[in-house]
């Protein structure tokens, strides 16, 4: 069994594991009980999974606990609140883009790397950003003008 330390939304956290492969979502849901990130494919296809790491998107499906050791993960838990949504929480609230809303994780998070590194995109580039997230409802115009509205500021 190893134990491996990083941060979480600005916390540390401490979690064990017996395999350093072991996906970081399963260690988010299971032992430090965040959920918002999401199961969906297991194979980094459909970003419902979708946290950041030191900033970057990436699938925590596909992201091995043992890379997340000494580093800065952020899930959708730790952007915002009910009473202080974040500035994408409260684009897609505004926007209405989410209908089912088991993408809407991945959404904000890949949105909010996107952001980071890129705070005007034009829309092809926020289409780019997207393109591993899958929404079978079909509000991507939506999501897209929410992504828009925050970047125009």
């Amino acid at each position: 069994m190893s134990t491996y330390r990083f941060r979480v939304n600005g916390k540390p956290a401490t979690v064990e594991s017996w395999d350093p492969n072991q996906p970081l979502l399963y260690l988010l849901r299971n032992a430090l009980r965040l959920h918002a990130a999401k199961f969906g494919c297991g194979m980094g296809q459909c970003g419902a999974c979708t946290v950041l790491l030191n900033g970057k998107a990436v699938r925590s499906c596909m992201t091995p606990v043992s890379r997340v050791a000494g580093q800065a993960v952020v899930t959708l838990e730790g952007l915002g609140n009910p009473s202080r949504l974040d500035p994408v929480q409260a684009a897609f609230t505004a926007e209405q883009a989410a209908q089912c809303g088991y993408c809407t994780n991945g959404m904000i998070m890949s949105a909010k790397g996107l952001l980071a590194q890129t705070p005007q995109p034009t829309p092809e580039q926020v289409r780019q950003g997207l393109a591993g997230n899958l929404c079978r409802c079909g509000t991507h115009t939506r999501i897209m003008s929410a992504i828009m509205r925050v970047a125009k500021g």
